[in-house]
C-alpha cells in the first residue's frame, strides 16, 4: 500500500470514528470562549510551501499575538477545555482533515512556523523533503514539551538551542528509512502515549 493510500484510509477512519467526540469537543469549545472551534495556524509544509494547520481551539481568542510557543499547562492563555484536550492530544485530531487534503502525512516530521524554520541550517531544512505529519519520533520524545518549556527561564532559547535541534535529529533518522512499518510503529506508540502507558 502506497503512503498517500494509506494516509486517506486511515484518516477517513479516523474521522468518522472520532465524529461524536469532535462534536462534543467543539460544544465544549464554543461554550466556553469567543473565537470559534478551530484554531487556524500557517505552518510549513513539503518543500517550504506554507498551509493551514489545523487544531481544535485551546486558547483563548488572539493567544498567539503573545508568543508561538506554549509554555506549560498553567499558561493563562489555555481555556479549562484546552487543558484537557491538550493533556490527551485531542487537539490535534483535526489534522487529518489537513491529511486527507494533501497538506500532511499521518507520520512525518511535525510542521514548524516560518519563525523557527527561517532559523534551519541548509542540513535540517532537508526534513522539509517529505510532507509534515501529524505525529513522529520527536512527538513521541517531547510528549510533553510544553512542561520542560514550562521549567525554563528563557523557553524560547531553551527551544531554539536544544529542543527544536533534538527533533530535527529524531526527524532526520525516520528519514533515512521511511516505511509503513516504521509508521504503524509510531501510530502504536503514540496511541498508547495518549492513553498514558
Amino acid at each position: 500500500m502506497s503512503k498517500r493510500l494509506f494516509d486517506i484510509v486511515f484518516s477517513v477512519i479516523v474521522l468518522v470514528l472520532f465524529l461524536p467526540i469532535g462534536i462534543v469537543i467543539s460544544i465544549w469549545v464554543v461554550i466556553e470562549s469567543r473565537g470559534g472551534i478551530f484554531f487556524i495556524q500557517e505552518r510549513i509544509g513539503r518543500n517550504g510551501a506554507p498551509f493551514s494547520m489545523l487544531k481544535f481551539r485551546s486558547m483563548r481568542k488572539n493567544a498567539e499575538a503573545s508568543g508561538k510557543l506554549t509554555i506549560g499547562m498553567n499558561d493563562q492563555r489555555i481555556t479549562q477545555s484546552g487543558k484537557f484536550i491538550r493533556k490527551f492530544k485531542l487537539d490535534e485530531f483535526p489534522q487529518f482533515i489537513n491529511v486527507l487534503k494533501g497538506d500532511m502525512s499521518v507520520v512525518g516530521p511535525r510542521p514548524e512556523v516560518k519563525e523557527f524554520v527561517d532559523l534551519y541550517t541548509a542540513d535540517q531544512y532537508t526534513i522539509l523533503d517529505v510532507k509534515p505529519g501529524i505525529t513522529d519520533f520527536a512527538s513521541l520524545e517531547y510528549f510533553e514539551e510544553n512542561k520542560l518549556l514550562g521549567l525554563s527561564d528563557n523557553p524560547k532559547e531553551t527551544y531554539v538551542s536544544v529542543i527544536m535541534p533534538a527533533k530535527i535529529a529524531l526527524n532526520k533518522k525516520y528519514l533515512n528509512n521511511p516505511n509503513l512499518t516504521t509508521d504503524l510503529k509510531i501510530i502504536w506508540r503514540t496511541f498508547t502515549k495518549m492513553l498514558g502507558f
